[in-house]
């Protein structure tokens, strides 16, 4: 089997450890004639860009606390695998445009995200926080208060702002409750809604007035920032729900606040504009809104979906073979 030249690994050993257990560490390893882990943690200012330049690696394995690489790469480098999702703290626009060859965990990690948004969704409809803190009070007899308290999601209109590859994942995932899923997105082809069986919004304002569940899954570029205003939220009819499992800056978080106190609608969210939420956001002490720590996905249990997904790009570079998940400049400036 073919095999890399120089492989530099650089991943701390929790990265190492949680993407990357026994048999994918030890497939990593075989891949390259000449392996080394490097951990960034360890290393003094200045001292990455040396150790960089003396293994000179033809391909680097980079994760969330890989040091961004210098303007000058190694003559060897070619191709950084990056296990996680965003590249951008690794490397610039200008490494691609010289050729530098990167990836990241493509959609390894969508089904979780999905889930995760699923999990809100159920949450908000089903009244989760509330019951999960009322019925938890000892000495406290907390019951239901009439039918209102709960609503199923079968049969619900759901609208997806982004269609991504977790926005796939979420529609397949919807199919069971026999949801109507519209979605806007400017990269949402008349094609690719009929493949995936969802209908194309007009608007960001038609799919928010037009659907009782809104969940947004926009990456978080110049053209999204606060995209979704006040205005925009105001169309979610009473009694609707709206996820963010996607970046919290995309929302105007603020105004999204003001409308989550009057309790019209459930808010479910696992982003936020500012992360860790600050301990006395207000959003902490709402009945009709649901909160996660940004752990939609991947979960704990599923960063070896990245780490197999990493090593089969590995596998694919050493044979010769087309990548997946390649990050083009294109990709690179509507990335978060």
């Amino acid at each position: 089997m073919p095999r890399l030249a120089s492989l530099l690994t650089v991943l701390t050993p929790s990265e190492a450890a949680e993407f990357f257990p026994p048999p994918l560490l030890a497939g990593i390893r075989g891949l390259a004639v000449e392996y080394r882990l490097l951990d960034p943690t360890a290393l003094a200012p200045g001292e990455f860009e040396r150790a960089l330049s003396a293994a000179d690696p033809d391909v680097l394995l980079s994760a969330w606390k890989s040091p961004e690489l210098p303007a000058a790469l190694p003559p060897r480098l070619r191709y950084v695998c990056n296990v996680t999702g965003s590249v951008k703290r690794v490397v610039t626009r200008a490494h691609l445009e010289r050729g530098l060859l990167v990836t990241n965990w493509g959609a390894s990690i969508s089904r979780t995200v999905a889930e995760g948004a699923m999990f809100h969704v159920l949450a908000c409809l089903r009244r989760a926080s509330h019951w999960a803190v009322a019925m938890h009070q000892p000495g406290v007899a907390a019951w239901k208060t009439g039918f209102h308290d709960s609503r199923s999601l079968f049969g619900r209109t759901v609208g997806l702002h982004g269609f991504g590859p977790v926005a796939r994942e979420l529609v397949a995932l919807l199919r069971p409750w026999s949801c109507a899923v519209a979605a806007f997105a400017p990269d949402l082809t008349p094609g690719l809604a009929r493949a995936h069986g969802v209908s194309r919004a007009a608007s960001l304002e038609a799919l928010f007035a037009e659907n009782e569940i809104l969940v947004e899954l926009a990456p978080l570029i110049p053209a999204t920032t606060g995209i979704v205003t006040e205005k925009i939220l105001r169309l979610i009819r009473p009694g609707g729900v709206f996820v963010n499992v996607g970046r919290g800056a995309v929302v105007d978080e603020a105004a999204l606040l003001r409308i989550a106190r009057e309790g019209k609608i459930s808010v479910g969210l696992d982003v936020f504009a500012l992360e860790p939420l600050p301990a006395d956001s207000g959003f902490r002490a709402l009945p009709h809104v649901s909160l996660t720590p940004h752990t939609a996905g991947p979960t704990i249990d599923r960063y070896p979906d990245a780490g197999a997904f990493a090593l089969k790009n590995l596998r694919a570079y050493a044979e010769g073979r087309p990548l997946e998940a390649v990050i083009t400049p294109e990709v690179y400036d509507r990335s978060s």
